[in-house]
């Protein structure tokens, strides 16, 4: 599946975790929303429907795109952002080690190993956290929340 990350150089470099992913290549970097596959599943925490497995196809052919920008300013690029299919995902507890016990606020990385985890393909999703010290802690905090609703 290719992962990709709308990179909007809103949060601090040093703990971007999109950016750590792209240098192991494991996700693919745009800068611009027009660069995005329209039909990609895009992970907005502002869109009505949830992630599940019927999301599956649509980010197998087209992509999963996460929006790596600061927490403070996301809101408004989410609300702004027309291009792919936008799917929330349930509730879950960050545990990067800035938001460490947030709900909803996850890292770029946790979003994508979350929704990579709810298509079943657990071993990706493995491989993405195991790029960071805190990775393990954030699977123990959601195990049984990263299950797909039906």
């Amino acid at each position: 599946m290719k992962l990709i990350a709308l990179h909007l150089d809103k949060d601090d470099p040093r703990k971007c975790t999109s950016r750590k992913l792209a240098r192991k290549g494991l996700l693919y970097i745009v800068t611009r929303s027009f660069l995005l596959p329209k039909k990609a599943i895009v992970l907005n925490p502002e869109a009505d429907q949830v992630l599940s497995q019927r999301d599956f196809i649509l980010a197998n052919r087209y992509g999963l795109v996460v929006i790596d920008t600061s927490w403070k300013t996301g809101r408004e690029i989410f609300s702004k952002l027309k291009r792919g299919v936008h799917r929330r995902l349930p509730v879950l507890i960050a545990a990067n080690p800035t938001n460490y016990g947030k709900p909803y606020e996850l890292s770029s990385a946790e979003a994508l190993a979350a929704a990579l985890s709810i298509f079943g393909m657990k071993d990706e999703a493995m491989t993405i956290l195991s790029k960071f010290s805190w990775g393990a802690e954030f699977l123990k905090l959601n195990q049984e929340l990263m299950s797909s609703p039906k």
